[in-house]
């Protein structure tokens, strides 16, 4: 993507004031974001997440403020477009809410068209959902984003039959993570009657799974993944969220999803 005219003038005269910038997290921040939106591709080799609070409590310059003021102008309109409608409020919970089915099955339905294959499973760590709830009502963009906050890529693994139950008896240790194209129950802390696609497992098959890059990393402790050679395009979580949303719409339908008995304890 080209840099506009705005955005190279607005890298020239944050030369003068980079030594002010980099006292100011906020600026810096921006500066960042306009910079790597110059770019013209980028691609993720590794993740680490810290969560920092910014403040307003410090000094503010307002002449650097009269500077950014035109992109967080732009970045707040944009945060408040309306993208879709949610029916009924979806819920996180464990073993099976219907935000966790919501996204999931947006990874899932958005795979099979961006990688163009056949998808058999698809998954999401319990604790890659941002949000408890999505309330019934109008979304925005902003509360997509804040459902989803990380530039996580969604990026395919086959995974043998033994390997993707180690991974379900990891979610079942959990108390239970949102899955798509997947049925199973919990006993003892165990994913047992493992239904996929229909069928049960079959620990000598190879199976198409959709997940994050994060967890394709070890993260959430998924350290059986990482040997898993990773199948990577680019395509954001995120993106697969909004992508999702439009096409339910244009089907005419809103932003709803149902617990369907996917992950279930048994005695």
């Amino acid at each position: 993507m080209l840099c506009s005219h705005y955005e190279i003038l607005y890298l020239q005269r944050s030369t003068i004031f980079m030594k002010r910038i980099f006292l100011h997290p906020l600026v810096f921040s921006l500066f960042f974001f306009i910079a790597l939106s110059c770019n013209t591709s980028y691609q993720s080799q590794s993740l680490q997440y810290k969560t920092y609070r910014v403040g307003s409590t410090g000094q503010q310059d307002a002449e650097l403020l009269s500077i950014i003021k035109p992109y967080s102008d732009s970045v707040n309109k944009s945060m408040n477009d309306i993208v879709g409608v949610v029916d009924k409020t979806l819920e996180k919970r464990m073993p099976e809410g219907t935000l966790g089915n919501f996204m999931v099955d947006a990874f899932f339905v958005m795979a099979k068209e961006k990688y163009n294959t056949h998808v058999d499973a698809a998954f999401l760590n319990h604790g890659g959902i941002r949000l408890n709830q999505l309330p019934a009502g109008i979304v925005t963009r902003g509360k997509i984003f804040e459902l989803m906050p990380f530039d996580n890529l969604l990026i395919l693994q086959k995974l043998k039959g033994d390997v993707l139950q180690q991974l379900l008896d990891h979610f079942a240790a959990q108390g239970g993570w949102p899955v798509a194209g997947i049925t199973m129950q919990i006993k003892d802390k165990k994913a047992v009657n493992v239904m996929i696609g229909g069928k049960p497992i079959d620990m000598n098959a190879t199976y198409i799974t959709v997940n994050s890059d994060f967890m394709a990393n070890g993260g959430d402790n998924a350290n059986m993944l990482r040997p898993i050679p990773q199948i990577a395009n680019g395509y954001l979580m995120r993106d697969a969220i909004f992508d999702y949303i439009r096409m339910l719409k244009s089907q005419g339908k809103n932003i709803s999803a149902s617990e369907e008995n996917r992950v279930t304890h048994v005695q």
